[in-house]
């Protein structure tokens, strides 16, 4: 019996013990995160699955894993088809595979610290329709089953300086106030650890690649707030930071704390509290106000301060990136390199700045087939050579202080095919067109979408992911609530409005199974746009990511004039950024990959 499949017998041998005929094993943690720490790894643990969105439902005689269309080819690779079925989301949801497939008169666990009130209500639901019931548990039993579970981070919390931040932790606590007082609200819960770390200006490192520390926050009309945190990830500097306005409680008050609110009317996010907060504001009784946390949207939209950070971030990491790329034109065909090796490279640049303090997500290094797998996430046991004939597909950023950097870029590996390279252009085109998008205030992510699809459409071709996500100001790689994306997509769903000072990624590409990926990642701005003779005020793009787009994979005779000056203008952008950051070697190896195209 493998690791894994001796796992789920534990498991399941569990629920029996707390008369459980399922449970359901979410990817996040008790504050609906994307990346979490390793305490919080249960699906991974469980399973083996290493991508970063899943979920995993286990019944007495079967077992369900739950992903997107960026990890069908991964989970495959990394999750036994002997012990579980692969179901894809959102062509089937946890809800209705549970209703199909749940006993009648089963009890169906779930943690309710990990979970939406409105997922708990739809699996309610739809379990109901079979005569099942949805149970919250006191305590997760895979928690229960896993021995060596580590701990969660005792790292210390520390100070983002006001310079950097661009307003103050008691200015931006005062907007909260008067969005509260605007609701006759008294309170508001914080839950989300990149909210909690923009309002009170502090960052963390409990969560690997998000500078977050593990905590929870409630804003008061009056701009006081409760932050309740392990009392030791406090020091004397962060504790005159937050001030006499800051009352500090340890973690373990929360729950208990929102218990006391009878009477008043709380605020919680829907998307972003689990139901546990929600319940036991309830049964305190608190009036809840299911409303947008109202961190999430002053967070999106970067003041003059933090879109400088980022600049300076950009230049800084796009001459490390530019760095590894004239290392790797020449050390990848020679041979002898893997897809680790060359992350490991690439980090080695990035650390050369000094500066880095992490990296923004797991390098997507990716060579041949895995290149197919959008978020393929290389280890010792997936890691292969790379070899002559394949694309390099390279998708990474860094965690500065004063900026967030997601990048991504390909490189033949020898001569690419011809097929290649059209598909390369046709990305190309896309990214270009979305780039130079104009669009008026009030158009959302969404409706831009098909601009960067158009190439690939026309000949029938697509990809499987939202063209765009959110980027934070030294905080996560993956922000809301901007996307640039269809619902019917990965990251799709309700879309923002673009607002000036958002931060969004430009990412297209093409992913052919079993044999290469393609994909051009930059980071862009939402900007005001003045047009001479424009009737009504426009939105555009401000590109931030400067790193040559490979040459030999662009056929010049598909761009059109257009294209071929917005791509002339950006390389010329890109050796004014990072030339001053180079020697005369690399000055002049970059002066070769940014020429104009002919």
């Amino acid at each position: 019996m493998s690791t894994y499949s001796a796992r789920l017998a534990a498991l399941r041998e569990q629920l029996a013990r707390d008369r459980l005929d399922g449970f359901v094993v979410p990817l996040t943690d008790e504050h609906m995160s994307e990346y979490v720490g390793g305490y919080a790894q249960r699906l991974a643990w469980l399973t083996g699955f290493q991508g970063s969105a899943g979920s995993a439902v286990v019944l007495p005689e079967a077992a369900a894993i739950f992903t997107d269309g960026r990890y069908t080819l991964q989970v495959r690779e990394q999750v036994s088809a002997d012990d579980w079925e692969y179901v894809a989301v959102p062509q089937t949801s946890i809800s209705g595979w549970l209703g199909a497939h749940a006993a009648k008169g089963a009890r169906i666990g779930y943690d309710p610290w990990l979970h939406t009130r409105e997922w708990v209500e739809e699996a309610t639901k739809a379990l109901a329709e079979r005569g099942a019931s949805l149970v919250a548990v006191d305590t997760n039993p895979v928690d229960a089953v896993w021995p060596d579970r580590p701990a969660p981070s005792d790292a210390r919390v520390v100070v983002q300086d006001d310079e950097r931040a661009g307003a103050s932790s008691a200015s931006k606590r005062a907007l909260i106030a008067d969005w509260l007082s605007e609701r006759k609200a008294d309170a508001v819960v914080l839950t989300a650890l990149d909210s909690i770390a923009w309002a009170l200006n502090v960052r963390g490192r409990d969560v690997a690649h998000t500078p977050v520390a593990l905590a929870y926050a409630i804003v008061d009309a009056d701009g006081t707030a409760d932050l309740f945190v392990a009392p030791e990830k406090i020091d004397d500097s962060v504790r005159q930071h937050l001030g006499n306005a800051i009352r500090l409680r340890d973690r373990s008050e929360f729950a208990p704390a929102l218990k006391t609110y009878a009477g008043k009317r709380v605020a919680a996010d829907p998307e972003r509290a689990v139901a546990a907060i929600f319940d036991s504001l309830e049964a305190g009784g608190a009036t809840v106000l299911a409303l947008r946390d109202p961190a999430v949207l002053a967070k999106a939209t970067k003041n003059p301060a933090e879109i400088a950070g980022h600049k300076a971030a950009s230049a800084r990491d796009g001459a490390a990136l530019a760095r590894f790329l004239r290392w790797a034109e020449t050390a990848l065909p020679a041979g002898g390199e893997t897809e680790l090796s060359a992350a490991a490279k690439l980090q080695e640049y990035r650390e050369a700045t000094g500066v880095l303090l992490d990296s923004s997500f797991d390098t997507i290094s990716a060579t041949g087939a895995h290149g197919a797998s959008p978020h393929y996430k290389v280890t010792d046991e997936s890691n292969v050579a790379i070899e002559p004939g394949q694309l390099y597909l390279v998708d990474s950023g860094g965690q500065y202080a004063d900026g967030t950097t997601d990048v991504t870029r390909v490189l033949p590996v020898g001569t690419p095919t011809q097929e290649m390279r059209d598909r390369f252009t046709r990305v190309l085109r896309g990214h270009i067109a979305l780039a130079t998008a104009i669009f008026p205030p009030g158009t959302n992510g969404g409706q831009l979408d098909a601009f960067a699809r158009r190439p690939l459409w026309e000949v029938g071709l697509d990809y499987g992911h939202g063209t765009g996500h959110g980027v934070g100001a030294y905080l996560a790689v993956h922000e809301g609530p901007q996307r640039i994306a269809q619902p019917s997509y990965p990251g799709g769903g309700p879309s923002e409005p673009l607002r000036a000072g958002m931060i969004l990624s430009n990412e297209p590409g093409y992913y052919k199974a079993g044999e290469y990926g393609i994909r051009i990642e930059n980071l862009i701005l939402v900007e005001e746009r003045r047009i001479e003779g424009a009737e009504s005020p426009m939105l555009g793009f401000e590109t931030l990511t400067f790193c040559p787009i490979e040459r030999s994979l662009i056929v010049a005779e598909m761009l059109s004039p257009s294209e071929r000056a917005w791509l002339d203008a950006y390389h010329a952008q890109v050796v004014a950024v990072l030339s001053p950051q180079m020697d005369d070697g690399e000055r002049t190896w970059l002066a070769a990959k940014c020429a104009p195209i002919v």
